[in-house]
């Protein structure tokens, strides 16, 4: 009977050693993925503003600017990549939409992000533009990848189109959350203009004809939870200018936006419950339950060993044959 129990428990403790590193290695690539029809939205502000005011084509100081993002997965463009990409595929249908203090539209830039589901690198395909300019990503944008390292990574910057690193700065506490700080700076460089413009009759094609160039740096700034790597609050210190041209006149360059940008507050208490709470979820597959399962399996195998050295002892010497006693002669 102790043998028995003692194979059991062998059994037992053999297979929770195998399934940690099975739950670590194996389960959490293919389980902790980002959902295909995810839809997230983002409100940020940027208060005492500068607003170039495109009828007069002059700059003025604004109380408020709102900068509305959203992402919404798109499903069937993911399936169409999957069948070729040979992995889960995301593809996020971004916008973000700029309105002044009156509510007016100052800028609306599209945008399709297509990357892997897991590890966040982005997968080249057919679609992959900015404000309807075929681009091809290098780097992260938006998320980092689960177990996000405290180091220097590469971004992409959608108003650029290119590529820089941005920095890791520290280790930070954020409302509780122990975040990594990034930061990334992309010097002047002059970007294209917008294919919606806030007025009527002014495209990009008829701005270009007057030799005016647009002009965009900014300071990036997230604070990002390392176990899921989702940016729980982020700043830009925005900057953009047009130069040259016709189209000022006389002036060499006029500040068409300057603010700094930042997250809603109620948009951060929600982006740090949700993150909190996807945060176990990881940990479950990747801490947790691993050394869970391994603590467990040593344990059996300890109460394994137990139970055959008691059962040895008790097969001890003399311990199978009965006692018999001797016939007592008169």
């Amino acid at each position: 009977m102790h043998r028995r129990a003692g194979l059991i428990l062998l059994a037992l403790a053999v297979f929770f050693a195998a399934l940690s590193p099975l739950t670590r290695w194996y389960a959490f690539p293919r389980l902790a993925k980002i959902p295909a029809d995810q839809y997230q939205d983002m409100v940020l502000v940027a208060k005492d503003a500068t607003l170039l005011d495109y009828g007069t084509m002059t700059e003025r100081k604004v109380p408020q600017v709102t900068i509305v993002q959203t992402l919404k997965g798109n499903v069937e463009a993911s399936e169409r990549i999957e069948r070729t990409a040979g992995r889960d595929v995301v593809v996020w249908d971004g916008l973000s939409y700029v309105q002044g203090p009156d509510g007016e539209m100052v800028s609306k830039i599209p945008e399709r992000y297509i990357f892997d589901a897991h590890t966040q690198e982005p997968v080249h395909a057919r679609g992959e533009m900015v404000d309807g300019d075929p681009v091809r990503r290098e780097g992260l944008e938006f998320k980092w990848p689960f177990l996000t390292e405290p180091r220097d990574y590469e971004y992409f910057d959608a108003q650029a189109r290119i590529t820089a690193p941005i920095h890791y700065k520290g280790t930070q506490d954020f409302r509780g959350v122990e975040v990594y700080y990034f930061e990334q700076t992309i010097p002047w460089t002059e970007v294209p203009f917008p294919r919606i413009m806030p007025v009527e009759g002014i495209t990009r094609e008829t701005v270009a004809k007057t030799g005016t160039t647009r002009w965009y740096t900014t300071v990036r700034k997230f604070w990002v939870e390392p176990v899921t790597g989702a940016p729980v609050y982020g700043e830009e210190i925005h900057k953009e200018e047009l130069r040259g041209g016709t189209l000022l006149g006389d002036r060499e360059k006029v500040t068409a936006f300057a603010g700094h940008v930042k997250m809603r507050e109620d948009y951060i208490d929600h982006t740090v419950d949700l993150v909190t709470s996807q945060r176990v979820v990881v940990l479950l597959m990747t801490s947790y339950l691993p050394w869970g399962f391994l603590g467990l399996g040593l344990l059996l195998l300890a109460l394994a060993l137990y139970v055959e050295a008691r059962g040895r002892r008790a097969r001890g010497p003399g311990a199978e044959q009965p006692v018999t006693s001797e016939p007592v002669t008169a």
